[in-house]
């Protein structure tokens, strides 16, 4: 049995490896990107892709608009690579690989590489990192990223928002585009859905159902936040006349406003007012942490 290697904290898994794979300072004078001093040059016979790559697709458009850049300025930006375990004099690419077959095509002899002793491990989790960091990358690759780091990695929520600079919230409202059924989710990422609509379509009853009829109509994200809070709405309604039936001493004002706020928050809210002190309480239900920072995140929008 492999014996799987203490790492503390984020160690070299996250925090640390993100300065390798961030671009390049840039001076003030000229704009123009700084070399790493550890930067060297080698031959792009020697460098090789990784197997464990976990992008296997490449835009060849993309690749030869990269190609035709890189013959006016070269290759900007150095390739992160580690000698190759299966041949020494050899290297493997850590991150970068779209550089390295943009430079192909463009008939490079030799590219820039900042050299890296990583393990397997710490491999697949640069290349993960790099895939987030792709400004391409659609909210649903984005969350998926996030949710590699996470299970296989054993990174939480609040150090990838460290790490990545991002807030917690938004990766906890990404990540919840995850839970949404896989034709939604096939939606998204044809472009027939924004991320504003999925995140809309999170607190409907029926998602799917309502994503159909938001495409065939052209729904804007809008209309879909009001079509899921008209239904929750309903069922809000059904459930307040559900409690008067049952001999509940709520008045009817203070259980149409539970029924409002219901709707408007996608979450259950109980109101417990004292009409002798004129105090109360408000109590919102929420399923799991992104729920919560939802909640946080619309409060915080006043």
């Amino acid at each position: 049995m492999v014996k799987r290697r203490e790492r503390s904290g984020l160690g070299r898994g996250l925090s640390a490896l993100m300065a390798d794979i961030e671009t390049p300072a840039t001076t003030s004078a000229d704009a123009t990107p700084r070399t790493p001093r550890d930067t060297r040059r080698v031959p792009i016979d020697r460098i090789r892709p990784n197997p464990d790559q976990p992008r296997r697709s490449f835009a060849e458009g993309a690749l030869q608009e990269l190609a035709a850049s890189i013959r006016e300025k070269g290759v900007i930006q150095p390739l992160i690579v580690r000698p190759d375990p299966a041949k020494a004099e050899n290297f493997q690419i850590v991150a970068g690989e779209r550089r390295w077959r943009a430079a192909q095509l463009a008939q490079l002899h030799d590219l820039p590489v900042i050299i890296r002793d990583f393990d397997d491990t710490e491999v697949l989790e640069v290349a993960i990192i790099e895939n987030i960091q792709r400004a391409d990358l659609n909210a649903l690759e984005e969350a998926q990223g996030y949710r590699q780091l996470i299970d296989r990695f054993g990174h939480t929520q609040d150090q990838l928002a460290q790490a990545m600079g991002k807030s917690r919230s938004h990766i906890a409202n990404l990540m919840r585009l995850l839970a949404l059924p896989d034709p939604i989710q096939d939606m998204l990422r044809n472009g027939d859905l924004t991320a504003g609509h999925a995140r809309a379509l999170l607190t409907a009853d029926d998602p799917l159902a309502l994503a159909r009829k938001a495409v065939a109509e052209g729904w804007s994200v809008r209309d879909v936040e009001k079509h899921a809070k008209s239904k929750a709405s309903t069922e809000s309604t059904t459930r307040i006349r559900a409690t008067v039936g049952r001999g509940t001493d709520k008045d009817a004002d203070t259980l149409a406003l539970e029924g409002d706020l219901s709707a408007t928050l996608g979450m259950p809210v109980s109101i417990d007012h004292d009409t002798a002190s004129g105090a109360g309480r408000v109590s919102i239900r929420y399923a799991d942490l992104a729920a919560l920072d939802d909640l946080i995140a619309r409060l915080s929008r006043g």
